[in-house]
């Protein structure tokens, strides 16, 4: 995948949510949602990363979404897809467990950023790590909203932490399995903590 593909794919997915939430507010007038319902229809996992409760919402996604869409894009498509499927994936607990309906592309934010910061420490290679660390400094004021004490009401954290978690499995699942695999020795010229 070229470097103008890489950077015109997550603004063209970035275009769905944001046609969806014009067409909300002009023909709906804001009551068009697609959320995850819990014991709603199974779609909601799908739609659900696609619908905001209004423009602030979708446009403070929208700013965290862009460049850490492109950060994970750096390591290739493979990777962004991974993480979008991990998100997918975890969002079926929440589906049939959780008690609130949730929606927006936080979940996918949250996603990208746990896939940013486990990349470096499952790969334990110098790029990765640089990765992680920036990572880490640029976003980790992000992370206390993983939990529901620093959470502001009506926002789902139990989103922000499936999606969190799915990038971390994204990542892991990623690496070679030597990698993953505890005590394996691995390339010897690799990086060890």
């Amino acid at each position: 995948m070229g470097l103008r593909a890489r950077l015109l794919l997550p603004v063209l997915i970035l275009a769905v949510p944001w046609l969806q939430e014009l067409l909300d507010q002009l023909l709906f007038g804001g009551r068009w949602n697609l959320p995850l319902v819990p014991g709603g229809p199974v779609w909601g996992v799908f739609t659900s990363p696609f619908s905001h409760g209004g423009f602030a919402h979708l446009f403070s996604n929208s700013l965290w979404f862009l460049p850490l869409s492109w950060l994970v894009l750096s390591r290739g498509l493979r990777p962004y897809l991974r993480v979008w499927a991990s998100v997918l994936l975890c969002s079926l607990p929440v589906w049939l467990l959780w008690h609130n309906a949730s929606h927006g592309l936080s979940g996918v934010v949250y996603g990208l950023l746990g896939y940013l910061l486990a990349v470096g420490l499952v790969e334990r290679r110098p790029w990765p790590i640089l990765l992680s660390v920036g990572c880490v400094v640029a976003y980790g004021g992000l992370l206390p909203s993983l939990l529901p004490l620093f959470s502001p009401p009506g926002v789902s954290w139990i989103g922000h932490a499936s999606g969190f978690g799915a990038g971390v499995l994204a990542a892991w699942v990623g690496a070679p399995l030597s990698e993953r695999l505890p005590g394996s020795p691995g390339d010897p010229g690799r990086l060890r903590w």
